[in-house]
């Protein structure tokens, strides 16, 4: 027999297991962060590494000591925060960073292949060099996949079911010769997972493709939050109604059907050029703290109180992500959690 991490027993936790750190790459490129909207997303970064570092330890990339010591500048205090000089063209290290799996006191890296969401952006293809430094630099054990993928179109509830949707994983522009089957293999093999629940497409103005993390998100091991559209003229409306339908039909691993909650999708948001990729499906699960997206919005207040009902034993910061939106992407996408040891 092959061996796989499959086989030697690992698995992708859940977010919401115990962290022993979490990964991030400070901003600055001028075509995703241009004047005027970096300096927000500044602040962004700020607010998530403070809130993340009470409850672990956050390691973030920096090009070298200059922008170090910019950062550190920016901190009320730099406890739990570790810099690492990691030269990367961009932000987005859930879809070219380590994911990492784990065996009861072992942790391991997986590392697949960062393409730019199906070569759409020459300038951000070293990321997949970026993202290997980083995981080389854990110091773990490393397992090359040689396939596709980003961490953003997968969502686990670390028991191996696993949500992702058709329009990424199966796009001609990722792994064009494999199969969905043999796409599923891949993930049995390096990360553990053995039940997939495949949606269809992910929201207007997100260029990956449809990434999950915009749509539906596991917040327990049998309950999944789900996004909808309250506005039947919007476009948004249909796709988010037909993934609905398929979660309410899914299964777990164990054959029982998943609780499904569903959240309203916040208004409408848009530049002249094009529409933001704006969800509250986009929040992040720290050791302490649930940030999550919040848009100025009226249905704000109601997600925010929908998720201290399910995360009682975090703290849920609401952070405004307009900005970090006009980049393609929010609080997931730019964030990787490390499990911890048992």
């Amino acid at each position: 027999m092959v061996k796989t991490p499959f086989t030697l027993g690992y698995r992708m936790p859940a977010e919401w297991e115990k962290h022993d750190a979490t990964w991030l790459a400070w901003p600055k490129d001028p075509d995703t962060f241009p004047k005027g909207i970096i300096e927000i997303v500044e602040s962004v970064y700020i607010q998530m590494i403070e809130a993340l570092a009470q409850g672990e330890k956050v390691n973030l990339l920096v090009d070298d000591k200059v922008a170090e010591e910019k950062v550190a500048s920016m901190l009320k205090t730099k406890d739990n925060v570790f810099f690492h000089h990691i030269k990367t063209a961009d932000v987005w290290i859930r879809d070219y960073g380590p994911i990492f799996i784990k065996d009861g006191d072992n942790i391991a890296v997986t590392k697949w292949i960062f393409n730019s969401w199906g070569n759409k952006y020459e300038s951000l293809l070293t990321d997949n060099k970026s993202g290997m430094a980083a995981a080389k630099f854990t110091g773990l054990e490393i397992f090359e996949t040689k396939i596709v993928l980003e961490g953003g179109s997968i969502d686990t509830n670390g028991l191996g079911s696993c949500i992702t949707t058709e329009q990424c994983l199966l796009n001609e522009n990722r792994n064009s010769i494999l199969t969905k089957k043999s796409i599923e293999k891949y993930l049995q093999d390096y990360l553990g997972l053995t039940n997939f629940i495949w949606l269809k497409e992910g929201i207007a103005g997100d260029d990956t493709d449809g990434h999950v993390d915009d749509i539906a998100r596991f917040v327990n091991e049998n309950t999944v939050i789900c996004m909808i559209e309250e506005n039947q003229n919007d476009e948004n409306y249909r796709v988010l109604k037909e993934n609905f339908e398929i979660l309410k039909s899914a299964k777990d691993q164990d054959g029982n059907k998943i609780n499904v909650i569903t959240i309203p999708m916040p208004r409408r948001i848009a530049i002249p050029e094009r529409r933001l990729a704006a969800s509250y499906a986009n929040f992040y699960i720290g050791n302490s703290v649930v940030l999550l997206p919040i848009f100025n919005d009226k249905n704000d207040k109601k997600v925010i109180s929908i998720f201290e009902k399910l995360f009682p034993d975090r703290s849920i910061l609401g952070i405004d992500c307009e900005a970090l939106i006009y980049g393609y992407g929010g609080m997931h996408c730019i964030t990787q959690q490390q499990p911890a040891v048992q």
